[in-house]
């Protein structure tokens, strides 16, 4: 499996298949896991040609995070993907991808990108629109596949493929777990073995909130009483907690929504939370019969 680095290089090995076969991107910062995998398989599924791009994308990192000590795997990452038959690996250097850094032309991500993990991590989805902007127009794909459980940048994604007029198919994946539940994450690396056994907890938590939510009729009073309640029993679990928010599946606000009626409509708990140096996203989507 061909491992390119340049930009000029990839727009070559692509030529001879643009109009004649379907590509498919699967970006990601490598150190991969089965999730990715799980992502290459699905787009093998639905195009011919399955790129994957792997950079760890500085513009994305905020100050005081990650970014010099997030894993680089490249080799391991290559012999994984030839499992899962992708075709290219597009691994570009910093300085190939942004010859002037920080780069003066940015695509900002806007308002949707200011609740949530936009809150506690300023810049970060403008840096993802941007790295994800130029990769869209670098490999020009017919689709790209991207997992759920980043799923305020899936719609980020989303809603700049509309904004941007891109004839890109954006296709959710849904979220690989681990037997307990777990979302895996490359981030899950940094949890400890004790921390291990106590991360599924999270997800077993947001499964007990959907449940107790989705019966039953759902009023204003409901909804906060029952995260209170969820956000108490992580934090006595050993997690602390960055949000937990129910929205609906465009993530607009449910809870200072007077005249919206939600019953029926699908709705999502996100979550973010730090277990030791591991913070760990998940979300759970349920419905109700009655709101309000």
């Amino acid at each position: 499996m061909p491992v390119i680095h340049h930009i000029s290089a990839m727009r070559t090995a692509l030529q001879s298949y643009r109009g004649q076969q379907r590509i498919a991107l699967v970006a990601t910062m490598g150190n991969l896991h089965e999730g990715h995998l799980e992502l290459v398989t699905l787009a093998k599924q639905h195009a011919d040609i399955v790129i994957v791009s792997i950079f760890v994308n500085p513009t994305q990192f905020g100050e005081g995070e990650d970014f010099d000590s997030y894993p680089r795997t490249l080799d391991s990452d290559v012999a994984k993907l030839t499992t899962v038959n992708a075709d290219y690996v597009f691994a570009p250097s910093i300085d190939e991808m942004y010859p002037v850094l920080p780069p003066p032309t940015t695509v900002l991500a806007g308002s949707i990108a200011k609740q949530l993990c936009g809150q506690s991590r300023p810049g970060h989805f403008d840096g993802v629109g941007t790295v994800v902007s130029k990769l869209f127009n670098i490999i020009q794909p017919d689709l790209a596949v991207f997992g759920q459980k980043d799923y305020q940048q899936l719609a980020i994604i989303k809603q700049l493929v509309r904004d941007l007029s891109y004839q890109i198919e954006i296709i959710g994946a849904p979220i690989v777990r681990a037997d307990d539940g777990l979302a895996l994450s490359s981030r899950n690396q940094y949890l400890t073995n004790t921390e291990r056994q106590i991360a599924p907890v999270l997800h077993q938590e947001l499964q007990r909130l959907a449940q107790q939510l989705a019966t039953g009729k759902l009023s204003q009073q409901r909804i906060e009483a029952s995260l209170v309640e969820t956000h108490l029993r992580l934090t006595d679990a050993g997690f602390r907690v960055d949000y937990l928010e129910i929205k609906t599946d465009q993530l607009d606000s449910i809870i200072d929504a007077k005249d919206f009626d939600i019953a029926d409509k699908r709705l999502i708990i996100l979550v973010a939370a730090w277990l030791g140096r591991a913070r760990l996203l998940d979300n759970e989507f349920f419905t109700i019969n009655e709101s309000f």
